[in-house]
């Protein structure tokens, strides 16, 4: 179903905890945000209840989920708190046609449009020109993506393998974490639930009370200096996210890594003292490889939406790419 420029449609951005819709436009074939809202997935019956809120002469939906979208469009996830598929959104939304796609295969589809002051240097060569690229973010889980040098996306569930320790304190951690599950995967200490499970198994190992309930709470009091704990559970966030992005970097033979999630944005402050680097780059051989390998956070409030908006124009409408 192609669109033609001006034509309004919806783009959405369903992550585990927030929801972004926004209006989108497509102008000289490119995409332009007109309007955005951000709402709690809780506060919702449905995701077809979140797209209510619309002009009605909007008939188009591309819509990216935390999850596995199948061929048929039916949606495998555990971070969100409905059933979905493309078929019952269209028809509980009254919508013509509803896309949807992986949230982090959106995101690889939105790099060609990030504008330069949304992306912020981590680590290794500023100005390298990327052509296969890795997308990558903690967020409520782990997401990921390969962008290929063609522009073709390839969505990834690498978040669910297995935790990868590289320091006896970070093997004493992944110990207690099976403790308290058969299988320890990246996503258990990479995302936002992770980083606060990793603040409290490194309690554990201390015998120390935690203080902090949430991962807001441990990253402010980590920038504080507050509590050593805290500080250490950020650090070790950060290490094994670098490891993390340095394996699929090494396994895709990647030449650039886009951070994006709103736990890297919060724990930015941390990613450039050196953990994430050293781990990132510290691949045996193959470190001078990846030292000239640009790693850049993110931070476009649009995003997700772009990118929904993106690979469906891609699809949709050659005018786009």
């Amino acid at each position: 179903m192609t669109l033609g420029d001006a034509a309004e449609f919806l783009a959405a951005d369903i992550g585990g905890t927030h929801a972004r819709i926004a209006r989108v436009q497509l102008q000289g074939g490119r995409i332009r945000v007109l309007e955005q809202r951000v709402i709690p997935v809780a506060d919702s019956r449905s995701l077809a209840a979140l797209l209510d809120d619309r002009p009605a002469s909007i008939r188009i939906a591309a819509i990216a989920v935390a999850g596995v979208v199948s061929d048929n469009g039916d949606v495998l996830s555990r971070n969100l708190p409905w059933p979905v598929s493309a078929a019952r959104v269209a028809q509980e939304a009254g919508l013509e046609h509803v896309g949807l796609v992986n949230d982090f295969e959106a995101v690889a589809h939105a790099i060609p449009h990030l504008r330069p002051e949304s992306l912020t240097h981590v680590c290794g060569p500023r100005d390298a020109i990327v052509k296969t690229a890795i997308a990558l973010g903690p967020g409520t889980c782990m997401g990921t993506a390969i962008r290929f040098d063609d522009g073709s996306v390839m969505p990834s569930e690498a978040g669910h393998a297995s935790l990868a320790p590289g320091t006896p304190r970070e093997c004493d951690l992944v110990r207690w974490l099976l403790e308290h599950r058969d299988h320890v995967d990246n996503g258990r200490v990479l995302s936002g639930p992770g980083l606060l499970e990793a603040y409290r198994g490194l309690c554990a190992l201390d015998g120390a009370a935690t203080i902090h309930a949430t991962p807001a709470d441990v990253v402010a009091a980590a920038g504080k200096g507050s509590d050593a704990l805290a500080l250490e559970a950020v650090e070790v966030f950060c290490a094994m996210l670098g490891a993390f992005a340095g394996d699929l970097v090494a396994t895709f033979h990647a030449g650039g890594v886009y951070l994006a999630g709103g736990v890297a944005a919060h724990v930015k402050a941390f990613l450039s003292m050196g953990g994430f680097e050293q781990r990132f780059i510290d691949k045996g051989v193959l470190r001078p490889m990846m030292e000239r390998v640009p790693v850049r956070l993110v931070e476009d409030p649009h995003l997700g939406v772009i990118g929904a908006a993106a690979w469906y124009l891609g699809r949709h409408d050659n005018r786009s790419k």
